[in-house]
């Protein structure tokens, strides 16, 4: 059978290793041709095919859960449940998706972009199958790396505490997450995998009895058992902090030995409470240079398969937002040793790779635990450091009771640094930074704002860390506007000032962060056709310029906002509610994202399809306004035009 005749897994029942193996090798290939060709996550799936197939050899999918931690490591399972023949369109408008998606297949039994929530899924599974009387398997594939999430031990805590109830928890020890997993436990895991006798029995000693004559490459019953307890013997501590916590545990197992694998997970599902399969892989296993670099590879744009290398641009592109914010905190660092920086396991996304590397002694990486971040940095503050907690808009979500309770209501003076804000593109609807601004309006004595561009990020972050109180920037993915960046003498901004950077009577355009760019680009438009706008870089949220806002708007009597976010409590509904508490009741098109999940496209994709580009939103507020833009003088119009 060719992996591409999969449309079902269950297939996978009753084919031998061998044919087993031959499939993990088809995978791996169309794995590579589509990611090289059209971008995507590489590693985290190569190193995790042998796994899929074992794993699912065991199961009937038709009946039993498999939940996969974050996601971007189940491309193999995608290519096994039917996905095979439409794989070419991954992380592509209407195409594939980059994650788990439960209306995309029904094989996808838990929806998930972020880390650490599948062992809570697949336990909630088991419970509810419990309570209704069924029977079927319930299975979560956690990398070690997840581990390091608080949530994830909450569930192995809970799990454990319930020796009647039937989980599997699969940990994938790759010793990566993104970038290395950090903590004890990994810590743990890894003195394990490089401990003598289990590279004794991955080495040498295994592959000179399979090659015997007599054996035909098989290692006998008697000698597999003997491996397995000889592995067990050597991390009786490993599987000590499992066991003592209410779980069976199994391994470790080699992550790419198929025959291995499907034993210990027959094993599993014989067991009565819960089980934790330990696994050892090899994050991007069998292409050498996403081995090499398990960090670089974990996702690529396309790139060339032979030589590994991302294609060269066509043109020379501004730095990114990420890089500019990195390479400016160093330079706030190198004068202020308050100044720390703090991220959840993504250094390299966030920019922090750059003070890592510059000054490792005001870096610090927390593993995915972003609640934890923030509450550290907060007791950080209590002492009189200046910490920059540098999260991904999607991600900070998961600490918003810790930006309220432990730095908000305590008035503590810490910067959130709030990376990939708005539309990110393939992705998809788990990692839109579209909620940022919507959840950071109420929390108690913070600060938020949003630059227009590199160099305003540049003050901005000044302004943040000289403030004597919480504050958070939001940002963009991707390159910046190009504009020339301050070398040094960066001066801080006034707190809650805007700036006028066009003038016009006939239309008031108030614009935030990554949208006054396009507000400047729509005004001329509008130009164009006769009306001429005043254009805000509002800079702040909160607070708001109401100062300038307000009579502006009341002498020009129409009000456009624009934001890069959720409308539902967004930007323009903080200014709508401005102008209304000054009883400036005026009409207020606000444009942004409405009530609905952004799927995965390209980012200028979906803003083509929410009405975002500057001639939508032209066309968008001559609408709105028809009427009364008709009546303005029809002289003055007629010159304009």
């Amino acid at each position: 059978m060719h992996a591409s005749e999969l449309s079902h897994p269950n297939q996978l029942h009753g084919l031998t290793v061998a044919e087993l193996e031959a499939i993990a090798r088809q995978i791996r290939e169309k794995h590579l041709e589509v990611v090289s060709t059209s971008g995507g996550h590489l590693g985290p799936g190569l190193g995790v095919v042998e796994l899929t197939l074992a794993l699912y050899q065991t199961l009937d999918l038709d009946h039993d859960r498999v939940v996969w931690d974050v996601g971007h490591q189940a491309y193999p399972h995608k290519l096994v449940t039917g996905r095979w023949n439409n794989f070419h369109t991954l992380r592509q408008k209407d195409g594939v998706a980059g994650y788990l998606k439960r209306c995309e297949s029904r094989f996808d039994h838990f929806g998930a972009g972020h880390a650490s929530t599948s062992i809570s899924a697949a336990l909630g599974m088991a419970l509810a199958r419990d309570q209704r009387g069924e029977d079927f398997k319930c299975v979560a594939v956690i990398g070690d790396g997840a581990l390091t999430g608080g949530m994830a031990l909450e569930a192995i805590n809970h799990a454990g505490h319930l020796p009647k109830t039937r989980l599997l928890v699969v940990l994938n020890d790759n010793d990566m997450s993104i970038s290395p997993p950090v903590g004890a436990l990994s810590t743990h895991l890894n003195r394990m995998r490089l401990s003598k006798p289990v590279q004794f029995l991955q080495g040498n000693a295994e592959e000179a009895i399979r090659s015997l004559p007599f054996l035909h490459g098989e290692l006998p019953a008697e000698l597999q058992n003997l491996k397995e307890s000889l592995r067990r013997l050597a991390v009786p501590k490993v599987g000590a902090v499992f066991e003592e916590l209410g779980f069976t545990y199994m391994g470790p197992v080699d992550g790419h030995d198929i025959g291995a694998m499907i034993r210990t997970f027959q094993a599993a599902h014989r067991e009565e409470g819960p089980v934790l399969v330990h696994v050892a892989t090899t994050k991007g296993k069998g292409y050498a240079y996403a081995e090499a670099d398990q960090v670089g590879y974990h996702a690529q744009s396309a790139f060339d398969l032979a030589t590994g290398k991302a294609y060269p641009s066509s043109k020379p592109k501004p730095p990114s937002w990420s890089k500019v914010f990195g390479q400016t905190l160093v330079k706030i660092c190198e004068q202020d040793p308050r100044v720390v920086g703090i991220t959840a396991a993504m250094a390299t996304g966030t920019g922090l790779d750059i003070l890592e590397k510059a000054l490792p002694k005001q870096y610090f990486d927390v593993g995915i635990a972003e609640q934890h971040a923030v509450t550290m940095a907060a007791g950080m503050a209590c002492e009189g450091l200046r910490p920059v907690v540098a999260i991904y808009s999607t991600f900070l979500q998961r600490a918003y009771d810790q930006l309220i309770h432990d730095v908000g209501i305590q008035n503590l003076p810490v910067t959130f640094v709030l990376d990939r804000a708005g539309i990110v593109g393939a992705d998809g609807p788990t990692h839109q930074g579209q909620y940022d601004i919507s959840y950071l309006r109420a929390v108690p004595n913070f600060t938020v704002m949003a630059p227009k561009d590199e160099a305003e990020l540049q003050r901005m972050l000044v302004t943040s860390i000289d403030h004597d109180g919480p504050c958070a920037i939001r940002f963009p993915r991707g390159e910046g506007e190009g504009v020339p960046l301050m070398e040094e003498g960066w001066q801080p901004l006034e707190i809650g000032r805007g700036e006028v950077l066009a003038e016009g009577e006939d239309l008031l355009i108030v614009a935030y962060g990554s949208m006054v760019y396009p507000a400047m680009s729509t005004a001329g438009l509008l130009q164009e056709r006769g009306v001429r706008a005043t254009v805000i870089n509002a800079r702040f949220l909160r607070p708001l310029d109401e100062a300038l806002i307000a009579p502006l708007a009341r002498r020009i009597g129409r009000v456009v906002t624009m934001e890069e976010g959720a409308l539902p409590g967004g930007f323009g509904a903080a200014v709508v509610e401005a102008l209304n508490d000054q009883e400036v009741l005026v009409p207020v098109l606000r444009l942004g994202i409405p009530d609905v999940l952004v799927d995965h496209a390209s980012p200028d994709q979906s803003k083509q399809a929410l009405g975002l580009t500057p001639p939508q939103m032209a066309e968008r507020i001559l609408e709105r306004f028809a009427a009364s833009l008709a009546r303005l003088p029809r002289q003055a119009v007629a010159a304009r035009a």
